[in-house]
């Protein structure tokens, strides 16, 4: 059974380690890597693969950046050889990037049968443009492989047959339980130099919060006032970096006193990162879940979310966008305690194995 996975930016690669280790260990698959190259910097790309141990891709598409429409449309015209050179039994795709929706195309116009890991997540945010990818995604796939019972009751709603959904669990959550002690050794606080516990770890990427001016202003506001309580972590993403030196923002940043300011981590050092802050302030879908397993208090910068189940089990926060709001959940979480690690169901290090014991059944037995 040749199966190719399909990664492109750094989400993915997380989500995929679990899966090809679990697909390496079965006698009968032959897992095949495919990178589209969308995240093409060795801090936001090779550095994870080299982490997680992913092996080097069997195939590297070279994309790199665009709009929507021109990174989608160039990974299909790479991707559409390929795959009908390699004839597989079965393309997985995983997570929400631009890479997803692309490859679940091509896949399903050459009639090749199609996975989906983390199926079923909505924000019900049409702006979102991962939210569009989800959606297409999830209507072209025919194994479909749901996080939480939320993605379920969503794909019910849309009309998806049943016999193509299957609530498996989370493979982020795999590959953090099998790396927490890893991370754990690197001593990230001390290296940044901030005591653990005792640091809020912020993150920005989206494009509707990083390239809005007076968003972007508000947060630089929000971190100047946290400052003053407890020093700021901040990984900079390099889409935020430009947006900050865009709007003259960088050197007011620079300027706050608390306020740590690093290039983007590796995966290990980024989780090294989490699992030690007093609190976190993201706009990313991922972490989320990650606080959630490792019971650290999050504030999301958003006004939806499509992974529910980490506020309504976890310990996140939807708290938008306006400073004045932020800064009442920050003074909250500092009055009170920490969370406690929550697991909700199927987040047990275990969601990569149900999932190729499905393939295995289903798709082996076709092939």
């Amino acid at each position: 059974m040749r199966i190719v996975n399909v990664v492109g930016a750094r989400p993915n690669f997380m989500k995929i380690a679990p899966l090809l280790d679990e697909m390496r260990r079965r006698p009968g698959i032959e897992p095949l890597l495919v990178h589209t190259g969308q995240h093409y910097d060795v801090r936001m790309s090779d550095q994870f693969l080299e982490q997680l141990g992913i092996p080097e891709p069997d195939l590297h598409l070279g994309v790199g950046s665009g709009s929507h429409a021109v990174q989608t449309a160039q990974v299909m015209t790479a991707l559409e050889p390929a795959l009908m050179e390699l004839q597989p039994d079965l393309v997985l795709v995983v997570g929400d990037v631009n890479s997803t929706l692309a490859a679940a195309l091509v896949a399903a116009k050459a009639r090749i049968p199609l996975a989906h890991v983390e199926a079923g997540l909505r924000s019900f945010d049409r702006s979102m443009p991962e939210e569009i990818n989800r959606v297409v995604t999830d209507v072209l796939a025919d194994y479909l492989f749901v996080t939480e019972r939320s993605g379920v009751e969503n794909l019910r709603r849309e009309g998806i047959p049943e016999e193509r959904i299957h609530f498996v669990g989370n493979v982020m959550i795999d590959t953090l339980l099998r790396n927490r002690e890893r991370a754990d050794t690197l001593e990230m606080p001390s290296r940044v130099g901030v005591r653990a516990g005792e640091y809020a770890l912020a993150t920005l990427h989206r494009p509707s919060n990083v390239d809005d001016p007076v968003l972007l202003e508000g947060y630089v506001s929000v971190f100047e006032e946290i400052c003053r309580q407890l020093p700021v972590v901040f990984p900079v993403h390099p889409r935020t970096a430009g947006s900050l030196e865009k709007f003259g923002l960088l050197d007011r940043l620079r300027r706050i006193d608390g306020m740590y300011l690093l290039e983007p981590q590796g995966y290990l050092e980024f989780l090294g990162l989490t699992s030690r802050a007093r609190l976190v302030l993201t706009d990313s879908g991922g972490i989320q879940e990650e606080t959630t397993a490792l019971g650290i208090p999050c504030l999301t910068l958003r006004e939806n979310t499509e992974r529910p189940i980490t506020v309504t089990e976890g310990t996140n926060r939807l708290v938008g966008t306006r400073p004045a709001a932020i800064l009442d959940a920050v003074g909250e979480v500092l009055a009170g305690g920490g969370g406690e690690p929550r697991r909700p169901e199927y987040w047990d290090g275990r969601a990569s194995e149900r999932i190729v014991n499905i393939l295995v059944e289903r798709v082996g037995a076709a092939a």
